[in-house]
């Protein structure tokens, strides 16, 4: 992992002696306003997220019960958002649906996108949050240029006329930027391009946050963490005590441990009793996360102890978008792309793939999104909460402000290999 950064995103350094760094001349703390129709962009993207989430481990867990799994909700609502750009009829209804975006015109999407990812991306100075995207198309392909104005202008996004016929070539560019992008976290996002290929829109998420206030090196040890299978296992655990806000219900104990001035936090979500990691997901709501958020209260001296944990993820959403209902899009028959081209295309693969590490300094995160289209053809006290968490746990990354959820995953075995 990176070493400590200098200040960086939102500011209330003022006070601050628990921190390892401090700034002489802090800024005034910057917030998020978000306007009607941003903020409930904000909650069809959570909407999605845990549906999407959700989706995603009940098919995995098919096959495997000790996976650990991550996504970023918002990587993959920009990407959808710049192919929906092009969509049309029953193919645009379809994504709006299984989005959640009912009543909200392109216009309010794209507008709200806009504004959403300028405001993410200037808070922090203790935190870096970067977001890019890019649409790479086929040389001699005729994209229509209200399509790509659209997305350059609202999603900032790059774009590049390459030659898909060089495969090789392709590759390079386009995996380059995801490297680029998430500061080589994720280095690679395709391995081969279809000769029917003729475009790739990319979204890239970077997040590097230093805790408030960080785990104690010293006091990093084995501790055991008991496994969905009755097993266990002795596992490097961080520790340190702090003042956090804390919650407990009969689902599940949970604290907010944030980065920077705690404009972001990771939220750490410990089932209770003889609830499971699988029982606390299959509730995750929009209701639910907002009552949740609302029952948070800070508490002094909060014992953590918190395994290390560092993995990547990566999944092909076709699939899963489809049991959401998503499924024209990627139909070579009835998807409809018509504002991208008068030349028939459709969805040939979504992919997502992430990135965590979690230490005593801080976190690092990364996500990736490909859609690939082809053509046919603390104060003192002598009271402690004990947060320990010893057994597989659900974890999200969110902005206050917004309560965007930028990155969420469970972890069923914590591994950490330097």
């Amino acid at each position: 992992m990176k070493p400590t950064l200098p200040l960086f995103f939102v500011l209330f350094f003022s006070l601050l002696c628990s921190c390892n760094t401090a700034n002489d001349d802090p800024d005034p703390i910057k917030n998020i306003e978000l306007d009607e129709k941003s903020a409930q962009l904000v909650e069809a993207d959570n909407a999605f997220g845990f549906d999407l989430f959700k989706t995603i481990r009940e098919e995995i867990y098919k096959d495997s019960q000790d996976e650990n799994i991550m996504i970023s909700p918002l990587s993959v609502s920009l990407a959808l958002g710049m192919a929906y750009n092009g969509a049309d009829e029953n193919t645009k209804l379809e994504m709006e649906n299984a989005m959640k975006l009912n009543g909200l015109t392109t216009e309010q999407i794209n507008n709200s996108y806009k504004s959403l990812i300028a405001a993410l991306q200037s808070l922090d100075e203790d935190v870096i949050f970067e977001i890019a995207d890019a649409i790479y198309y086929a040389d001699g392909f005729p994209v229509k240029q209200s399509f790509l104005d659209i997305n350059s202008n609202y999603y900032n996004a790059e774009v590049e006329a390459i030659d898909f016929g060089n495969s090789t070539d392709a590759l390079q560019t386009i995996n380059g930027w995801v490297a680029d992008k998430t500061h080589d976290k994720i280095k690679k996002i395709l391995d081969s391009l279809s000769p029917d290929a003729r475009m790739v829109l990319l979204n890239a998420i970077y997040f590097y946050g230093n805790w408030s206030v960080e785990f104690e090196e010293d006091a990093t040890k084995m501790r055991p963490f008991y496994f969905a299978d009755g097993t266990s296992e002795d596992v490097e655990t961080m520790h340190k005590e702090d003042q956090l806000d804390y919650t407990e219900n009969e689902l599940f104990s949970a604290v907010k441990l944030p980065y920077g001035a705690g404009q972001y936090n990771m939220v750490v979500m410990l089932p209770a009793g003889e609830n499971n990691s699988g029982d606390l997901i299959n509730t995750l709501n929009v209701d639910n996360w907002k009552s949740w958020n609302d029952q948070f209260g800070t508490r002094d001296n909060v014992v953590v102890n918190l395994p290390r944990f560092k993995f990547e993820f990566e999944s092909k959403l076709n699939e899963m978008l489809k049991l959401m209902g998503m499924i024209d899009a990627f139909s070579p028959v009835d998807a409809d792309f018509s504002n991208i081209s008068d030349i028939y295309l459709y969805i040939s693969s979504i992919i997502h793939k992430t990135y965590i590490d979690v230490n005593e300094t801080g976190t690092e995160a990364a996500a990736v999104t490909a859609i690939v289209f082809e053509t046919t053809s603390a104060l003192p006290t002598t009271e402690k909460t004990y947060f320990t968490v010893n057994k597989p746990f659900v974890f999200a990354i969110t902005e206050k402000d917004t309560d965007a959820i930028l990155f969420i995953g469970e972890v069923q075995k914590p591994e950490y290999e330097e």
